[in-house]
Formats: structure tokens, C-alpha cells, sequence
């Protein structure tokens, strides 16, 4: 894939001259939806869909079937359901994403808990006492044990290259090769997978053949391209409801059928432009049936369909290509009433004016779109790598991220502190140590408490996330994004901190301020009292700065408190 871009795509670095508005038949189809987006804001969901959602489950859906030049909303209108929210839907009135949302499912809830083992039920049936503890009390948190894992990309463009033909033959291949090797746990499990990935793509095939479309072949035009890519998307969208279900990196990809269809005098810019519209509604509308302790956890009911534009290639040219500019500069802009996908716009030190006027362009609309370094991200992941949610980056078609959520460092001091006690609950959660019983805390003594409290927080942390991945994997497989994925894939685990700045602040203050503990009725710290200057790594730059200078270190790696957090983050997630 990331030969047949490098050899064929654009690279431009003009200005935005050549920019298409929006056509009255964009317009038209935006509007069409206007009703149903105010529907939406006023009753939190539009409808449900009560049949599970796959790649088959429902009938073609289109916005407005006569004008449409990119077809395949996720759906007819509804909110989507995999098995695990399905089945909090169901068992008892647990109301989804909205107070108004909708009403029990019982024929669901039989289903989900008599035939049908859901992700969510094996997560908890392994996890130990020591996670659902650490659960509770919020010390681990935003595990993805009760919603998709998401963080995976399919390589959508495969299908648009290849055919869904080529690719289903592919897998049976790398299938075959697996008949002669042992049947050992994880080779039974491969050709598992394999199997399900072979019927995904067959799926996917006879669903474009429902909207009237032959996919089993190369995409031919860039109507074709861009519909065919999407229709991958679309499978995949419907099969998962992961918290992010990035699109990858489709511009540079899209723009080879583009330019070749505009020298050909096959298409116009206007009509280029359309395409590129198409797509971005049909991103604008994804929606899934969330329960609303993840619209708590994410601060309302986000979809997270990242797709990456510009950067540099290994080669020293710029991948900006005139798809993105539009693309992110007039569909975002002239959508932007609608709840945003995210995009990650890449630069570089050696970008052009093209590539940096892009994300200038789009910061000045309501989007969702941000910069990440392309510098940073190139050397390990090459030129051909995608962002999943909003800092993963992985390899297109050759990695996946297993999502890890977080864990709360501020809370791993507090327990550190009162000796493995809950603050909140008075709970025993952590190791039961002795607390901290001084009047004013030691630096010394605070972090000989720390030390193994973080190492009992890191063995829990990752024991949990095994458990989840390994039952996602069991009864929530990816089969259509991992068919769109070599086979053998570099997996990495995705392990987050919360809070580590507070965290290194605190150890600032004990370090060079005087802080007491000040205890509640049941003998636990709950608050302090801090006397004296320390400095803020976290949020005091000036500070900061000064205690360098007075530490005659250059910058925050050399510093012994900054160095050590970052240390310890980092040693407890390998092990």
C-alpha cells in the first residue's frame, strides 16, 4: 500500500485557490438532516435499533437515495447496539447515552444473558477480587470492560486497491499456511480468526452488493475509490462500537484516483469535492448506543473517526495533497453544526505553507482537529502511520493498540499515605501497609510507601487490561478490521496515568515545603496544609524555571522529581 502512494500521489504545495464551496446538492442532503439532528439534541436519542448490529443486520440506508454520490449511513436513523450495550439495554431498564433514551428490550435480554455470552459478562467473570476493588474505588478507571476496546484501523483503502476478491483470497492463503504447524493454543486460535475474517469480507462484499455495488474488484474511478474505501469503514462501524473507530490516513490515497480522474476530464473540482462532502456527513452521523457511565467518563457521547492528513515522507516530500485541503478546510467547515469527528493534522519542521495553512484553516472552524508532531511520530512508525482516538499512532495495516484507559496516580498517593485505605469509601484496597502518622510528611519516608504501592497498582492495572483484551478477542472479535490487517500484526498495550503532574507537584511540596496531613474522624488524609514555597512542574512555568537554574539542570528529564515520576511510570507499565 504504502508503495503504490509513494509511487503514484501528488505532493502540493500551492495555496487554497482551487477550493470548491459546498454544491446546493450538498447543501440539500445537510439540510435533509437538520430535523433529525434537533430531534436528537431534544430527546438525547433519535431511536434504537432493537436488532443487534452487524455487518448484515440491517437494510441499505441512505439520507436522501437520489442525490447521494457516496452512500451507507451506519444505519437507518438508529443508534447502534453491540452485544454487551444490547444487553444493559435489555436486563433492566438501564436507559443509554440520554434519561429519554428508550425502554427495555426483554426478547434482547433473554438472548444476551440465556444464549449469548457477551464481552462484558467474561471480563468480569476473570477478573480477580484485587481489580473489581481497584474498579470501584475509581483508582483504575475508564476501563474499556463495558464498551468497545476500539483503537484498531483496517486498512480500508485495501479494499479500494485490491478488491474484496483479492483480499478473501489472500486470508484463505495465509490460512492455508497454517494447516501443516501444530495445533497449539494460539495456532487454533489464528485460524479462528482467520475464518471469521474470511466471512467478514464476504459479508462486507454482499453488503455493497445490497446498495448496488460489485466491490469484488479495484476501485476504477475516484467515486469508486472513495465508495469503496467507505464501504470498509461502514462494515466495520457496524460490527464495533469502539470508543474510537479511526477512518486512518485516506487523503494521499484518494487524491492518486482523484487527480488521475481530473486529468482524464472524468471529474471536475466541484464534483471532487462532493466526495470528499459525501464522506464527511456520513462521519458526522455515526452513532452508537453508549450506557451513560461512558458518557460521564468522556464528557458526553463522542465518536472518535480520526483520519490523518499531511506530514512527510521518508523521502523528503511533503504528503499534503490538494484532498486534504478540502477536505479539511470546506467539508469540516460548512459541517460544522454537527457533532464532530476529530482530525489529526501532521506537521512537520520541514512542511510547506500548504501543509501548515491546513491545520491554521481548521482550527478557525468548530472542528475537531488538532496538530500532532510528525517528526516525532515518523522515525518510529514511518510515513505511512494513522492516530487512533487522539495520540495512538500504529503502522496502517501492520499494527493494533490494545486500549488500556488509565490508572490515577494522586489516588496511588493517597493510599501510599493511609496505608492502602480508600480516602472515599474507607475501604481496604491497596496492600495494607502502615500509614503515614507524622505531622508533617517526610519525603523519604512517603516515598518508601509509594514505591510498592505503585508496583501493586501496575501488576493490577495490567492483569485487568489481559482480562479484557483477551475475552474482546473471545466475544467481541474485530474480524472485518483485522481482515484488513497483514496477519501477523505487532500488537502494543496502550497504559495511561492520570494525573501525573498533581502527583509530582506533591512530591514537590513534601520535598521542599512543609505539608501536613490533615486525617478525618476515621484516622484517614484527606486534605493538607502546605507551607512554603515549592516548585510547580505541573502548572507553573516561571517557577519552574527558577528551580533549574538553582539546580543547575537544563531541563525537566535531568530534574530528580520529574526524572523519577516519569521513571517509575515508565518501569511499572513494562513490567
Amino acid at each position: 500500500m504504502r508503495e503504490f502512494i509513494q509511487r503514484n500521489y501528488t505532493p502540493y504545495e500551492g495555496d487554497g485557490s482551487f477550493l470548491q464551496g459546498a454544491t446546493d446538492r450538498t447543501r440539500g442532503i445537510w439540510k435533509t438532516l437538520q430535523p433529525l439532528l434537533a430531534q436528537e439534541r431534544e430527546k438525547g436519542i433519535l431511536d434504537v435499533s432493537q436488532v443487534p448490529s452487524g455487518i448484515l443486520a440491517h437494510a441499505p440506508g441512505y439520507i436522501d437515495k437520489a442525490n447521494e454520490l457516496i452512500v451507507g449511513p451506519a444505519d437507518r436513523g438508529a443508534a447502534q447496539a453491540r452485544d454487551h450495550a444490547v444487553r444493559r439495554l435489555a436486563r433492566g431498564g438501564e436507559r443509554a447515552s440520554s434519561p429519554t433514551a428508550t425502554s427495555p428490550i426483554p426478547r434482547l435480554g433473554e438472548i444476551f444473558t440465556k444464549y449469548r455470552k457477551t464481552h462484558n459478562d467474561g471480563v468480569f467473570d476473570a477478573y480477580t477480587p484485587d481489580i473489581r476493588k481497584a474498579r470501584s474505588s475509581h483508582i483504575v478507571t475508564g476501563l474499556p470492560d463495558a464498551y468497545g476496546r476500539g483503537r484498531i484501523i483496517g486498512d480500508y483503502r485495501r479494499v479500494a486497491l485490491y478488491g474484496v476478491d483479492f483480499l478473501v483470497a489472500d486470508k484463505e492463503r495465509e490460512r492455508r499456511e497454517l494447516d501443516d504447524r501444530h495445533s497449539t493454543e494460539e495456532v487454533i486460535r489464528l485460524r479462528e480468526e482467520l475464518a471469521e475474517q474470511i466471512r467478514s469480507l464476504k459479508e462486507l462484499k454482499q453488503m455493497a452488493k445490497n446498495y448496488g455495488y460489485d466491490i469484488s474488484g479495484p476501485a476504477t474511478t475516484a467515486r469508486e475509490a472513495v465508495q469503496w474505501t467507505y464501504f470498509g469503514y461502514l462494515a466495520a462501524i457496524k460490527q464495533q462500537n469502539g470508543a474510537a473507530m479511526s477512518a486512518g490516513r485516506l487523503s494521499t490515497f484518494w487524491d492518486i484516483y482523484i487527480e488521475r480522474d481530473l486529468r482524464a476530464g472524468k471529474l471536475t473540482e466541484q464534483q471532487a469535492q462532493e466526495l470528499i462532502d459525501d464522506v464527511v456527513i456520513k462521519w458526522r452521523i455515526v452513532r452508537f448506543l453508549r450506557a451513560p457511565e461512558y458518557n460521564q467518563l468522556f464528557s458526553g457521547d463522542p465518536v472518535w473517526v480520526t483520519e490523518v492528513l499531511g506530514g512527510m515522507g521518508e523521502d523528503g516530500r511533503t504528503l499534503v495533497d490538494q484532498v486534504g485541503l478540502p477536505h479539511a478546510a470546506h467539508a469540516l467547515q460548512s459541517r460544522a453544526g454537527a457533532r464532530a469527528q476529530p482530525d489529526r493534522v501532521l506537521v512537520a519542521a520541514a512542511c510547506p505553507t500548504a501543509s501548515s495553512a491546513s491545520p491554521s484553516r481548521r482550527r478557525s472552524t468548530p472542528a475537531r482537529s488538532s496538530t500532532r508532531s510528525d517528526d516525532l511520530m515518523r522515525p518510529k512508525f514511518g510515513d505511512d502511520c494513522a492516530i487512533a482516538c487522539c495520540v495512538s499512532a500504529m503502522r496502517v495495516g501492520k499494527q493494533m493498540q490494545f486500549f488500556g484507559a488509565r490508572v490515577n496516580l494522586p489516588k496511588t498517593l493517597l493510599y501510599a499515605l493511609n496505608g492502602g485505605r480508600d480516602e472515599v469509601s474507607g475501604d481496604q484496597v491497596g496492600p495494607k501497609l502502615a500509614p503515614v502518622t507524622g505531622d508533617v510528611l517526610n519525603y523519604d519516608e512517603v516515598m518508601d510507601r509509594l514505591d510498592p504501592m505503585m508496583d501493586w497498582l501496575a501488576k493490577t492495572y495490567v492483569n485487568a487490561l489481559n482480562c479484557i483484551h483477551y475475552m474482546h478477542d473471545k466475544y467481541c472479535y474485530e474480524a472485518i478490521e483485522m481482515a484488513l490487517h497483514d496477519r501477523d500484526v505487532l500488537r502494543t498495550l496502550a497504559c495511561g496515568i492520570a494525573g501525573l503532574s498533581h502527583a509530582t507537584d506533591s512530591l514537590s511540596a513534601i520535598k521542599h515545603a512543609k505539608v501536613k496531613p490533615v486525617r478525618d474522624t476515621r484516622g484517614l488524609i484527606v486534605d493538607f496544609q502546605t507551607d512554603g514555597e515549592f516548585p510547580c512542574f505541573g502548572n507553573n512555568d516561571d517557577q519552574r524555571r527558577r528551580h533549574r537554574q538553582e539546580a543547575g539542570v537544563d531541563d525537566d528529564e535531568q530534574d530528580p522529581h520529574v526524572s523519577r515520576a516519569t521513571a517509575v511510570r515508565s518501569t511499572r507499565s513494562r513490567s
